[in-house]
């Protein structure tokens, strides 16, 4: 039991180690995250991740928000660790979402473990199909 404890405090600590601080997401996204989580869209283990994150993201106007943070309107390269691919998506509205173009939702479940994070963040995060190991290469707006 403490081995297990000790197992996650360890594990806690590099998953922090290999991100920046604290996710930077505009007011208008974290409100839409907190209904996202608050109407049970994801799973439990992403639950209290987001709750978390939420409790420690730095809020910012649109205009402050760094080039290099994944939010909406901006196109993201993503590296896979788990099945070493590498994909381009273009995190985008709700309504504006198009599949064959990689335009995806930005509460798809790609974009809710990537967003507020920023280029050269590795995250672990628990899709629904299992852990993954995910690396943000490149953000740009577009």
């Amino acid at each position: 039991m403490i081995g297990s404890k000790l197992h996650g405090i360890r594990k806690g600590i590099q998953k922090k180690n290999m991100m920046s601080n604290n996710v930077i997401l505009t007011t208008g996204i974290y409100d839409m995250i907190k209904d996202h989580v608050r109407r049970k869209k994801v799973t439990k283990q992403e639950e209290e991740l987001l709750l978390l994150e939420l409790k420690n993201a730095q809020q910012v106007l649109r205009r402050d928000l760094p080039n290099n943070v994944v939010t909406v309107n901006r196109r993201v390269k993503i590296k896979d660790h788990t099945d070493n691919k590498e994909k381009e998506y273009m995190f985008v509205a709700t309504t504006k979402t198009n599949n064959k173009k990689g335009k995806l939702s930005i509460l798809s479940d790609v974009a809710v473990a990537t967003i507020g994070r920023q280029a050269g963040d590795i995250i672990n995060w628990p899709f629904k199909d299992g852990e993954r190991k995910l690396e943000i290469l490149m953000v740009e707006n577009i």
